[in-house]
């Protein structure tokens, strides 16, 4: 797979044809897809979660760094990182694959992160890029990024392609044919 730009939040470099920025898009858009990722999801509206910008086979999303995902000590939460990566992995890896929603479910097989610093700024970056695409299995790494382009976090994500399943705990809202996203 070729080497994809980097996103970097001051600058607007080069991006692979069929990759959508976000911000480019209708403001009724850009409301449609962070009701999208947040709507059903608390987490990921407690966290901020955004999407800055999707492609074929990656996506970059976005998290403030705030108290809400800070840990005992003051700092960003581990976890939090970890559901970002989560998602933009996951992201990456539905975009990427063969994955039918409304046919399949994706479900997260192996999360694996490295924690390499601590963030400066008030946003995180998760650029998640696609390695491969199998039948059944999507193997996706991920790199967290502060507002100053410093890697604080790295991951090796793996996603498995399995049958549509119903929920745990059905929700009004939720439908069976919801991807476990």
């Amino acid at each position: 797979m070729a080497e994809q730009p980097e996103i970097h939040p001051a600058g607007r470099p080069e991006m692979p044809s069929g990759t959508v920025r976000i911000v480019d898009l209708p403001e009724s858009d850009q409301q449609f897809v962070r009701s999208a990722l947040r709507h059903d999801t608390p987490l990921h509206d407690l966290l901020g979660l955004e999407i800055v910008e999707i492609g074929e086979g990656h996506a970059v999303l976005s998290m403030p760094v705030r108290p809400q995902a800070f840990n005992s000590t003051g700092n960003l939460h581990g976890g939090a990182i970890a559901t970002l990566i989560d998602v933009a992995a996951g992201t990456a890896a539905a975009r990427g694959s063969g994955f039918e929603p409304g046919r399949q479910s994706l479900v997260t097989a192996d999360l694996h992160v490295r924690y390499l610093g601590r963030p400066h700024g008030d946003t995180v970056y998760a650029r998640a890029e696609l390695l491969k695409a199998g039948r059944q299995l999507i193997v996706v790494e991920c790199r967290v990024t502060d507002v100053q382009d410093r890697v604080i976090a790295s991951a090796d994500f793996s996603m498995m392609i399995v049958p549509l399943r119903k929920p745990l705990r059905p929700m009004a809202t939720a439908k069976d044919t919801d991807p476990d996203l």
